[in-house]
């Protein structure tokens, strides 16, 4: 079988089993970093830590021009005929 065929099977070459000690060691580390992301998230610490509340938002003390009161009359030309 030649290099071609095998890489167009999707094959790399190399297996990780826990059967060789390289296998074990890279499923032993995922499987503790998988559990520690997790204990990370279900206590909501390290970077799942929630972020501080902002301070709440306060608008200045403009006073606006627009829209404009009830009591005046619209723009535009006047109703009297």
């Amino acid at each position: 079988m030649s290099r071609s065929s095998s890489a167009a099977h999707g094959r790399s070459g190399t297996t990780t089993t826990p059967n060789i000690p390289i296998g074990l060691a890279l499923i032993v580390i995922s499987l503790v970093v998988a559990g520690t992301m997790l204990l990370l998230m279900a206590n909501r610490a390290g970077p799942f830590k929630p972020a501080r509340d902002p301070k709440p938002w306060n608008p200045s003390t403009y006073e606006y021009s627009w829209p404009l009161p009830f009591s005046t009359a619209p723009p535009g030309p006047s109703a009297s005929p």
